[in-house]
């Protein structure tokens, strides 16, 4: 079964308060097996827009990573990330 993958886009426009987003949402990544790639770091925006944050987190299957996202842990995480940053996440399915 292929993994499923996380892969989030933030601009931080409120560092001071975004702290509390990473501490809510630890519960659902230990609950549904997240693993962190990539967590922030150096990056160069070559082609199209980028943004300062970027996240991979992998789960066992597309199905774990879209449960986590829906999750009432994650989405009461979420609610915090989206008042002090502003970016994408997609899910996306891993090659088998």
């Amino acid at each position: 079964m292929a993994k499923g993958y996380w892969i989030g886009r933030v601009d931080v426009h409120n560092a001071e308060d975004y702290p509390g987003y990473l501490k809510a949402a630890q519960p659902a990544y230990e609950k549904y097996g997240a693993r962190f790639i990539v967590r922030g770091g150096k990056c160069d925006g070559v082609e199209g827009a980028a943004r300062a944050r970027n996240v991979v987190i992998e789960f066992e299957s597309y199905e774990q990573a879209v449960a986590c996202y829906n999750s009432p842990e994650y989405q009461a995480a979420a609610e915090i990330r989206r008042a002090n940053s502003e970016g994408e996440i997609l899910i996306v399915e891993g090659a088998e």
